[in-house]
């Protein structure tokens, strides 16, 4: 009998989701194929037809693009102060969460869902502004386009050859309360875009050259209309959910396979796959696996799990199910799932109607599904499943043995009592032994000893004694009665053995998932995790398990020295951690090795391969032991990657602390330096001044004081710079200025300094000016010409260039000396790191971090570069030519801007 009350668990979920949504606000998404359709306008007026209503309606923010049908539609509507941003520059309007949330309507409109926001915003993604507006009980209304769905980002790409960057996960467009559909046909919305209702003239025709092309409209339109579809079926089958609807609506043609133990199964699952194909749906496949079937041989039942995986393969959802039932374990999972179509595998023959086939049962439980019986394979011996069970079914007779035991000494037990009880009581009794062996041994030791127990008391207690002839026909029902309960009591136990044991695995698997979860959580070493995990792992699956760990450096670490780790295949967990997929045991990549390699996906990333080598491999080919193990990886992935963060924010916080308590000692010391170094310096201008008279050794050691001082207060500045650029409270005195000025200021300024080196200057006549800090800018070019002085030797070449390229002012200073250390060209820009830092020339290395933090407040970026030798050679007169040396090119961008346009010079 089917039980169609609801679940008490399934309830008491429902109604902490229903408390937890009624606490939040309402999400109505209107969803259109492409821009034009008309979802802003269509969101426009059911909100002005709620402000009619009296509802509270702000408009958050609503882009029309111009178009005076929707801005027409803004009248009424009391709309919120765009926040301001200073980005680059340049102001920028963007959406004021803070505002909206201090104003707190009752319905505010948030146009464009996937928008990415100005940097400086509390969130990256308008999306993730609008899950703030909801947490905090206010109902929203926006628009979506479907090219901006995240699953379907790869697809719009190849169907119109462009790819969107604003995506919004597909799990918030499904947790929105109403998606409402807005649609336009393909030739309407060209007939918009042409008549400049969508776009301004110029977008108009870029767009109907690129994006707005029929067959890319018309692809759209499907895509929309199908994930449409889907979420409109969400919807029902969570409506019949929540209503304990058993009822199978066909609302959608999804199919049903039904997996069995003959050998065709694996043509059914591939027929049913293309089915599934042609009708563009949905499909799953369910294996019932009843007491009987558990007792096949081991090679049936891998090859029925082979079939299950299969059926996996193929893009089925896969479930093993345990019931004693077939036709009704199928009508239960069909009304749950709301499949409306059952596909099974044609009998032999055909059933009489004493025997009804599995299709007349389902349609007997489940009038309202669709029975497909597909034909049987030519190829394939009729019921040779069945002949194999027949012929290798062996029972252990041991189990017969204890039964038969059992009932003799039941008889014996009651002999002694014959004429103290009744013989109703002593049928009780052997009741009782038939109930025990089934429960014991089974429901095929139960038969027997129901039969032999119905013998015994027909042979010891029925008149005439010893003799199974019967005097009165009455006990030949007391036989009958006694023998059918004596079977349905064994059967009856017997399912309720088999239950238990079911019972008893699964509440296994949660408590092993428990346990596992519980040690994860509370190791703070990555090691102890690792071997927690290894441990849990074998034991579970009865398994050789070893973790490869994702380091810092993003390579895989082997594992620690163990049992098998000689036979582990760094590459092919490599291959599982790139590709993020299983290989190895049971999968379509390395299928001959002994381990399965499974990635360690975490939700950022993946964060290690999961090695695992099972004693017997056809425990990873069950569903649940499968799910099982990747449960086991998900949770082993997750505690990872929160170590992985632990580690990253005590090393953040570390190296925080650590460069403030820099910073702070040398901007101290620097102050502290600066009143004795002007000291210095000043009196050894003096002596320099006074020292005609004295010796030409005493001379040499007083301007070695001089130049010494020098230097020491060029580093103090450095050091002061490095530290009011980091505090940010240097201001920049932007200007638009001719960059050859700023050339030949930082060339005067450096030219003693450039003196025995040879400078080439390539500044093309037709330069822009730039929007710059001339001084800073200045500074920048001579820490460059200064680290070229440093690290080439004197008659090298050194060569400044300037072009616009992609409306980037772009800056280059060359050199022709030793060249840069491949792979170390970034640390050059770090502070304290020098290029060679056993050399012995005189420097702090700041002067590369002071040039990218002046670049960087410019809006630009700064790098370095080897430099070729045949790039950069000097005249053919230079005294002292450079050769055989790779060089060095340093470069910085600033963006170009817009110049002001410069009055026109009155006429003579």
């Amino acid at each position: 009998m089917n039980d169609s009350r609801p679940d008490p668990d399934d309830l008491l979920a429902q109604i902490r989701q229903d408390e937890a949504r009624a606490a939040r606000g309402k999400l109505r998404i209107y969803f259109g194929a492409s821009a034009g359709v008309g979802k802003t306008y269509a969101m426009l007026r059911a909100a002005v037809e709620l402000h009619a209503k009296g509802v509270d309606v702000l408009a958050g923010v609503v882009e029309t693009h111009g178009r005076k049908e929707t801005a027409a539609q803004m009248g009424v509507l009391e709309v919120l102060p765009a926040k301001k941003i200073n980005y680059q520059e340049r102001i920028l309007s963007e959406f004021d969460l803070d505002g909206a949330l201090h104003r707190r309507p009752n319905l505010i409109l948030v146009d464009e869902l996937a928008h990415s926001n100005v940097a400086g915003s509390r969130h990256p993604k308008r999306w993730q502004d609008v899950d703030e507006l909801l947490d905090a009980g206010i109902n929203v209304y926006t628009t979506l386009n479907v090219q901006h769905l995240d699953s379907l980002n790869d697809v719009v790409g190849g169907i119109a050859g462009i790819r969107v960057h604003e995506t919004l996960p597909d799990t918030f467009f499904d947790q929105a309360d109403e998606v409402v559909f807005v649609d336009t046909p393909a030739d309407e919305l060209i007939a918009r875009l042409n008549a400049g209702k969508i776009y301004i003239p110029d977008q108009a025709k870029r767009a109907s050259q690129n994006f707005f092309r029929k067959g890319n409209l018309i692809a759209l339109r499907e895509l929309a209309l199908r994930r449409a579809a889907d979420r409109v079926g969400e919807d029902v089958q969570a409506y019949r959910m929540r209503h304990a609807i058993n009822q199978v609506w066909k609302t959608e043609a999804t199919l049903l396979c039904c997996i069995g133990p003959e050998d065709d199964s694996d043509y059914i699952v591939r027929s049913a796959a293309r089915l599934a194909q042609q009708m563009a749906t949905t499909w799953h496949a369910v294996y019932v696996e009843t007491p009987a079937l558990q007792r096949r041989s081991n090679e049936q039942r891998e090859r029925i799990l082979q079939t299950v995986r299969l059926a996996h393969e193929l893009g089925a959802k896969t479930a093993v199910l345990s019931s004693q039932h077939i036709p009704q374990a199928l009508a239960d999972y069909a009304s749950q799932c709301n499949l409306s179509k059952i596909l099974i595998g044609r009998p032999e023959r055909r059933r009489s109607w004493l025997g009804r086939g599995l299709g007349q049962k389902i349609a007997a439980i489940a009038p309202d599904l669709d029975v497909i019986e597909l034909g049987r394979a030519q190829n394939v011996p009729a019921r040779t499943a069945q002949k194999t069970l027949n012929q290798n079914t062996d029972y252990p007779l041991a189990r017969y043995a204890w039964a038969a035991a059992i009932c003799a000494a039941t008889t014996l037990l009651t002999l002694p009592l014959r004429s103290a009880l009744d013989q109703a009581n002593i049928v009780m009794l052997f009741l009782l032994a038939v109930l025990g062996v089934a429960i014991r041994y089974g429901r095929g030791p139960a038969m027997m000893a129901a039969v032999l127990n119905v013998a015994a008391f027909d042979l010891f207690y029925v008149p005439p004694l010893m003799s199974f002839t019967v005097s009165d026909v009455q006990y030949l029902l007391t036989f009958g009665v006694m023998l059918a309960v004596g079977i349905i009591v064994g059967q009856l136990a017997a399912g309720l053995r088999f239950q238990v044991r079911i019972a008893r695995h699964r509440e296994a698997r949660s408590q092993a998932l428990f346990e596992v979860a519980r040690d994860l959580s509370s190791v703070l070493v990555i090691e102890q995790l690792v071997e927690v995990a290894e441990q849990a792992i074998a034991r579970e699956f009865r398994a050789h398990a070893h973790i490869f760990v994702l380091g810092m450096d993003d390579m895989l670490q082997m594992p620690r020295s163990g049992t098998n780790v000689a036979s582990l295949d760094i590459g092919a967990a490599h291959w599982a951690l790139e590709n993020n997929e299983a290989a190895g045991l049971g999968t379509d990549t390395l299928p001959g090795s002994l381990w399965l390699y499974l990635p360690l996906k975490a939700p950022a990333r993946a964060r290690g391969v999961l090695a695992i080598c099972p004693t017997q491999p056809r425990l990873l080919l069950v569903p649940e032991q499968r799910e099982q193990l990747e449960t086991f990886a998900v949770l082993t992935a997750i505690a990872l990657e929160r170590l992985h963060y632990v580690y990253v924010a005590q090393h953040t916080t570390l190296k925080m602390k650590s460069e403030q308590l820099r910073n702070s000692l040398l901007s101290a010391l620097s102050h502290d330096l600066r009143t004795p170094l002007t000291a210095l310096y000043g009196m050894s201008q003096m002596l320099e001044s006074s020292s005609r008279d004295l010796p030409a050794d005493t001379k040499e050691v007083i301007q070695s004081i001089g130049r010494s001082a020098r230097r020491l207060n060029a580093m103090v500045d450095n050091i002061l710079d490095m530290a009011r650029l980091q505090s940010g409270t240097v201001q920049l005195n932007r200007q638009w200025r001719p960059f050859e000025e700023v050339v030949g200021s930082a060339l005067r300024s450096m030219e003693t300094a450039l003196s025995n080196h040879i400078i080439i200057t390539d500044l093309p006549p037709e330069l822009p000016l730039i929007h710059i800090d001339a001084t800073l800018i200045e500074r920048v070019l001579c820490n460059l010409f200064e680290n070229a002085v440093k690290y080439t030797p004197a008659g090298s070449t050194v060569t400044i260039t300037a072009t616009v390229r992609e409306q980037q002012f772009l800056v280059t200073v060359s050199d022709n000396g030793p060249g840069l250390l491949p792979g170390r060209e970034e640390f050059l820009f770090q502070k304290f790191f020098r290029g060679q830092q056993e050399s012995t020339t005189p420097g702090v290395g700041l002067g590369l971090a002071i040039c990218r933090a002046i670049i960087e407040a410019h809006g630009g970026n700064v790098w370095a570069e080897p430099l070729a030798s045949s790039s950069l050679t000097p005249p053919s007169d230079s005294p002292n030519i450079i050769k055989k040396h790779n060089g060095a090119k340093f470069c910085f961008s600033i963006p170009l801007g817009t110049p002001p346009t410069m009055p026109d010079r009155p006429e003579a």
